[in-house]
């Protein structure tokens, strides 16, 4: 009969998850400056020589923590941008970051701390640059099919990706409006801009069900199927409204250039207009000059001739 565990002795493995699961909640708490190798050894009923024994002490257990954090999320990340569609990507995206936070909250806080030098090159900040380089790749490809200049990809991708990371850095403690509320007025923004803000944006139903259970196929049909054209459809309509918006915009462009071009026209004209007014001006003034300068001189001549020397 095998002894249980709690009174039989742990292996090496054991111990060693033990110590980092112990060394991840402390952390998430208190920081790696306010966590000592005491606390994490009297947490786990042991004596420090057996962490030092694993990791060589505090900054040992630290660095697996965040690689192991990192890893995690950049997995969810990466996995979300191998969709089709770039709307999808950035639904899936935004969703596992939320996801990434709401199921792993203590792995979040560690890895938005300030980095500690021994957490080596796992920051948080490391790890955006790291998705930031993914997006990128993603939006240089939709620029040059929609004909912007694929070279300002990175930029965009850093706007793109620390628009998210902030977001969720806020939502860590806030956790309201949920996790899916939150991602489809991110991609609001994120895909419509601040101009065509959609007042009740939603999640299309293909990022919706991307990471739930399949559906069991019932008698008249296949629901999962069913769901997928569901989803399919909806980012037809979509698209289609966007190209519309896309064509009003640009109709609405049109005209206030017309408008501008229009105003400047006529701004131009009253320039004119102002200038032959004002040359006529000096014209009718240099005219009285010289009337008066020939009165002033006739009346010297009549002056010369009633007042002979």
């Amino acid at each position: 009969m095998t002894e249980p565990r709690s009174r039989r002795r742990m292996s090496g493995a054991e111990r060693r998850e033990q110590l980092i699961s112990i060394g991840r909640t402390l952390f998430a708490e208190k920081g790696f400056d306010g966590t000592s190798i005491e606390e994490i050894a009297a947490t786990a009923q042991v004596s420090k020589p057996v962490v030092y024994e694993h990791f060589g002490g505090k900054e040992g257990v630290y660095a697996v923590v965040v690689d192991r954090e990192m890893q995690k999320l950049l997995g969810m990340i990466t996995e979300a941008l191998s969709a089709s569609h770039a709307l999808i990507k950035l639904e899936r995206a935004a969703m596992a970051l939320l996801r990434y936070i709401e199921e792993s909250s203590e792995g979040f806080r560690i890895l938005v701390r300030d980095s500690h030098a021994a957490s080596g090159t796992g920051s948080f900040a490391s790890l955006i640059s790291e998705i930031a380089s993914q997006v990128e790749d993603v939006l240089a490809d939709e620029f040059a099919g929609r004909g912007y200049d694929p070279k300002l990809a990175p930029m965009y991708a850093q706007m793109l990706v620390g628009m998210v990371a902030l977001t969720g850095q806020w939502w860590l403690d806030v956790r309201k409006p949920g996790r899916e509320e939150v991602a489809a007025h991110l991609v609001n923004l994120a895909w419509n801009g601040l101009t065509g803000l959609n007042p009740h944006p939603s999640i299309t139903v293909t990022s919706r069900s991307q990471g739930q259970p399949p559906k069991p196929r019932v008698a008249g049909g296949d629901r999962t199927g069913g769901d997928r054209a569901g989803g399919e459809k909806e980012l037809r309509e979509f698209e289609k409204a966007r190209e519309k918006e896309f064509k009003e915009a640009e109709k609405q462009r049109q005209r206030e250039l017309k408008e501008a071009e229009k105003a400047r026209v006529r701004e131009l004209k009253e320039r004119e207009r102002l200038l032959k007014e004002a040359e006529k001006a000096r014209e009718r003034e240099e005219k009285i000059r010289q009337r008066e300068a020939r009165l002033a001189e006739r009346a010297a001549r009549l002056e010369q001739v009633d007042h002979p020397e």
